[in-house]
C-alpha cells in the first residue's frame, strides 16, 4: 500500500511562500527524524528479542517497549502522511473537475481533517489523563507515556494542516469555513429527528456524510472518523474519548507492528537491487517463450510479494525493471498496465501480505494459518492469468519468438539471484519453525537484506538514502494504521447501534444458505474494495461478517482468502479501484490505455475466485 492519491496540487495565488516553506521544512524535520528513528528502534528491539531467546536470555520488556513506541510511530507517521498529502483518498471524482474546483476541494479536504483534529483534541487530552492510572507491568511506566502520543500527534497534524491551508486563497478558506459551519448547524437542528429515527440515522452518517466526504477527496481515514464522531455527537450521549480509545485500540495491536517493518523490508529489497537480480534470472529463464515476459512479470510479483507485503511496493519493484524490455518486444501500454494491475490483485494473499496481517488483527484468525493458506490460492490465480497472457500474446505484436538465453547466462543470473531468492523461504521457515513470530520475522528479513546489500549486492544501498527510506516507511505505515484505527472506531459505533445484529439476521436469511452467503460476500467485498480500499473494508466489515460465516460452517481461513481476493479484485478494478491508478503511476501509462484491455484479466480472476470460493481445499488443504 502507498501514496495512492497525493495531494500536492496547490493554487497559484498563494501568500508569500518564504515563511511557509521555512515553517513546513522545520515541522517536517521535527516530525520525520523522530518517526524514522522509531522505525529503526522497533526493528532493533524486535530483532534483539529474537537473538535473546536464541541464546536463552529472553528480554521480558521488549514487547512492552515495542508496544509503547508503536503508538508513537503510528501517530507521528500519520502526521508525516498529512504533511506529504499521502493519506489514502479517492480522487477520481475531484480529478475530473476544473483546476479551480480541484483547488477548492483540496482546501475542503484539508479543512475537514483540521476540523476533526480540533474536535477531538480535548477528548485526546482527557484520554491521556485517564491512562495515567495505568502502569505497565514490566517497565513500571505510567500509561501516560504511551497515550501522550495521541494529543501530540493531533497537535502536530493540526500545525501541518494549518500550514497547508495557508497556501490556499482566502476565498477558498472562507467557502470551506461556511460549508463546515453550515454542516454543524444542519446536524444540530436535525439532532432530535435523527435521534428519533433509530438505525435509519446510520444511512445519513455512514452512507450520506461518509460518501460525500470520500467523493470530495477527504482522506478515507478522516472521513471514517468524522462520520463516527458526528453520529455519536448527534444521536447519542457517548463522549468522544470513546472514539479516541477505540482508535488507539485499533492501531495498537502488536501484530500490526509487522506493517512498518515489512514496508521497510520491501524498500530495502528494492534499494539493494535484490528485486532486480530476481527479475533478471526469471527473464533469462522464460524470456524466450511466447508470452514469456508476461510470465516473468507474474513470477516476479509472486516472489516479491513474499517479501514486501505491500502491493504498491511490489509493483514499484517489478514494473520499472520489466516494462522497458516488454515495450521493446512490442507489448502495448494498455496490455502492460492490465497485466500489472491484475497481478497485484492475484498476489494479495501471498504472505506476508499487509492485508493478511490486518485481517488477523481485526478478526482473531491465526496469522500463521493465514500465512500457510495464502500461497496456493495465489498460485491458482497466477496460472489463470498466465493462460490469459498466452492467449493475448497471440493478438499482440510481441508474438515474435526471441532467442533462448544461453545456459551460461541462466546459470550466471541464477547464482547472482540465489541469495535474494532465498529470502521468501527464509521468512516463511522462520515463522513455521517457531524461530520468530509473524511480527518479528520481518526483522530477520531486514537484517538479511542489509547483509546482502552491504556484502553481495554492493553499491545499491546508499547511506544518504537511509533516513528518507525510514521516513517513507513511517508515512505509509502511519496512513495505514490511522485507517485501521478510524475503521475500528466506526465498527464499534455500528456494533453499538445494533447494526451488526441486523446485518447478521439479514445475511443468515440470504436465499441459498451457505452458497448464497458466499456469493454475496464475494460481490460485497469487490464493491467495498473498489470504493473503500482494502484494509478499511476488512477492518470495518470483517468483525461483522466472520461470525456469520462461522454460523454457516465456513472455515475462517477459507473465508479470509475469499474476502481478501474479492477485495483485491475491486481494489485493482477501474474506474474506482485506487490501486489501478497506482499501477498507472508506477508504469507511467495513462488510465485510459488499460480501461478496455483489463477486463479479460479481471474476468479470468473472477472465475478463478469462484473456483477458490467453492473448492475450500485450495485454502485449507495444507493447514
Amino acid at each position: 500500500m502507498s501514496a495512492l492519491a497525493d495531494a500536492h496540487g496547490r493554487p497559484a495565488a498563494a501568500p508569500s511562500a518564504d515563511w511557509l516553506s521555512s515553517a513546513e521544512r522545520a515541522l517536517r524535520l521535527a516530525v520525520e527524524v523522530p518517526a524514522a528513528a522509531l522505525v529503526a528502534a522497533e526493528a532493533l528491539i524486535l530483532f534483539a528479542g529474537i537473538v535473546s531467546r536464541a541464546i536463552g536470555h529472553s528480554i521480558i520488556w521488549s514487547d512492552e517497549l515495542a508496544s509503547i513506541l508503536f503508538l508513537w510511530l503510528a501517530m507521528l507517521g500519520s502526521v508525516v502522511a498529512v504533511q506529504r498529502g499521502e493519506h489514502m483518498r479517492l480522487t477520481f471524482v475531484v480529478g475530473s473537475l476544473s483546476p479551480r474546483a480541484q483547488a477548492w476541494c483540496e482546501a475542503l479536504a484539508i479543512g475537514m481533517v483540521f476540523a476533526f483534529l480540533a474536535l477531538l483534541m480535548h477528548a485526546a487530552y482527557d484520554y491521556t489523563e485517564d491512562q495515567s492510572f495505568v502502569e505497565t507491568p514490566a517497565l513500571g511506566w505510567s500509561g501516560t507515556v504511551r497515550a501522550l502520543a495521541v494529543p501530540v500527534g493531533f497537535v502536530l497534524a493540526l500545525l501541518a494542516c494549518a500550514l497547508r491551508l495557508a497556501r490556499h486563497r482566502v476565498t477558498d478558506l472562507l467557502g470551506v469555513g461556511a460549508v463546515l459551519l453550515g454542516l454543524v448547524a444542519l446536524l444540530s437542528l436535525a439532532a432530535p429527528w435523527l435521534a428519533g429515527i433509530g438505525n435509519w440515522a446510520l444511512l445519513v452518517f455512514f452512507v450520506g456524510l461518509l460518501g460525500i466526504g470520500i467523493l470530495a477527496g477527504v482522506p478515507i481515514a478522516f472521513s471514517f472518523a468524522l462520520a463516527t464522531s458526528a453520529y455519536l455527537l448527534t444521536t447519542t450521549s457517548t463522549p468522544l474519548t470513546i472514539v479516541v480509545g477505540r482508535m488507539d485500540e485499533g492501531m495498537s495491536s502488536l501484530i500490526l507492528l509487522a506493517i512498518p517493518l515489512f514496508v521497510l523490508l520491501g524498500q530495502l529489497v528494492d534499494a539493494t537491487g535484490m528485486a532486480r537480480v530476481m527479475v533478471a534470472f526469471l527473464a533469462s529463464l522464460l524470456g524466450h517463450v511466447r508470452a514469456g515476459m508476461s510470465y516473468v512479470l507474474l513470477g516476479a510479483m509472486l516472489l516479491v510479494s513474499g517479501i514486501s507485503g505491500s502491493k504498491t511496493a511490489d509493483m514499484a519493484a517489478v514494473a520499472p525493471v520489466l516494462f522497458p524490455e516488454m515495450r521493446r518486444r512490442g507489448m502495448k501500454d494498455g496490455e502492460l498496465l492490465s497485466i500489472l494491475a491484475a497481478s497485484g490483485a492475484m498476489s494479495e494473499t501471498i504472505p506476508p501480505s499487509i492485508v493478511l496481517i490486518a485481517i488477523a488483527s481485526a478478526t482473531g484468525v491465526s496469522i500463521a494459518a493465514l500465512f500457510t493458506a495464502g500461497i496456493l490460492p495465489a498460485l491458482v490465480l497466477a496460472l489463470v492469468l498466465a493462460a490469459v497472457a498466452r492467449y493475448r500474446a497471440g493478438k499482440e505484436e510481441d508474438a515474435t519468438v526471441f532467442p533462448r538465453a544461453p545456459a551460461s547466462v541462466v546459470k550466471k543470473t541464477l547464482l547472482v539471484a540465489l541469495p535474494a531468492l532465498l529470502l521468501p523461504f527464509l521468512i516463511r521457515t522462520a515463522v513455521v519453525e517457531g524461530v520468530a513470530t509473524a511480527t518479528e520475522v520481518s526483522t530477520i528479513g531486514i537484517a538479511y537484506s542489509l547483509v546482502l546489500g552491504l556484502v553481495i549486492y554492493r553499491g545499491g544501498l546508499k547511506r544518504r538514502e537511509i533516513i528518507p527510506m525510514l521516513a517513507r516507511t513511517a508515512s505509509l505505515s502511519g496512513a495505514i494504521l490511522f485507517i485501521v484505527g478510524a475503521a475500528s472506531a466506526m465498527a464499534w459505533a455500528l456494533t453499538q447501534s445494533g447494526f451488526s445484529h441486523d446485518l447478521a439476521r439479514a445475511m443468515a436469511a440470504v436465499p441459498g444458505g451457505k452458497t448464497g452467503f458466499l456469493l454475496i460476500s464475494v460481490v460485497a467485498f469487490i464493491v467495498l474494495g473498489s470504493l473503500l480500499e482494502g484494509i478499511p473494508a476488512i477492518v470495518l466489515f470483517g468483525p461483522l461478517l466472520f461470525p456469520i460465516a462461522h454460523q454457516f460452517g465456513i472455515h475462517e481461513v477459507h473465508y479470509s482468502m475469499i474476502v481478501i481476493l474479492a477485495m483485491g479484485l475491486g481494489l485493482f478494478a477501474p474506474p474506482f479501484g485506487l490501486c489501478y491508478y497506482a499501477a498507472c503511476i508506477i508504469g507511467q501509462v495513462s488510465p485510459e490505455a488499460g480501461m478496455r484491455r483489463i477486463w479479460i484479466y479481471l474476468g479470468a480472476l473472477f472465475l478463478g475466485l469462484l473456483v477458490l470460493t467453492f473448492v475450500p481445499w485450495f485454502s485449507i488443504g495444507f493447514l
